[in-house]
């Protein structure tokens, strides 16, 4: 599992063996095949770009084509022990909704996005006046996916706002876990475990 993304890797270290998961915005299968191949767990994902699906099938995965806006509400309530979805949230429309949808299908979720209050971000705007191309953010104002901006704070004040709990909480400057003290400022990601 150390190929994998370091979000990813967290989320795939801490779901035991055995459990039922749905991967929401899963890419290529990535985690997924990971979790197959190392836990033996029975993925279920769903994606909206067309060649990331053909690639998780071509895995031998069960993924469908699907957006996390819209074909949620087609999942069963607790349907899954964990529903994740990383670093998709600030590409939907509503996060709110589909926060409230990944509780609802699975008991608890893990959610991983890019950290916009982190201070290179910050310093790009102050200094230069520009919204920022970073590695961690590597696209141009008017071909990014991220449509909403979210940072550390947002979403734990978002989180308390809904009731739910965060279990477990991890963030990364690059491939390097960072402790909690500052992450607003100095983390690039983040990575939360919910329950309802």
């Amino acid at each position: 599992m150390s190929t994998l993304r370091p979000d990813l890797a967290i989320i795939a270290g801490t779901i035991p063996a055995g459990a039922r998961v749905l991967d929401v915005g899963c890419g290529d299968g990535a985690l997924m095949a990971a979790l197959r191949d190392a836990k033996g767990i029975d993925a279920r994902g769903l994606e909206i770009e067309s060649a990331n699906v053909a690639s998780a099938v071509a895995r031998g995965l069960a993924v469908v084509q699907g957006d996390a806006d819209t074909d949620l509400a087609d999942y069963p309530d607790d349907g899954f022990d964990y529903a994740i979805l990383s670093q998709t949230l600030q590409t939907t429309r509503r996060p709110d909704l589909v926060l409230d949808q990944l509780l609802r299908i699975g008991k608890q979720a893990f959610v991983s996005f890019p950290n916009f209050a982190q201070w290179k971000i910050r310093f790009a705007h102050m200094i230069g006046g520009r919204m920022p191309v970073t590695k961690q953010l590597p696209h141009r104002w008017y071909d990014t996916p991220n449509i909403h901006h979210v940072t550390i704070d947002d979403f734990k004040s978002f989180v308390a706002e809904r009731g739910f709990t965060i279990e477990g909480e991890w963030y990364l400057s690059g491939e390097k876990a960072r402790g909690a003290g500052l992450a607003n400022l100095l983390a690039e990601h983040a990575v939360f475990l919910l329950r309802r």
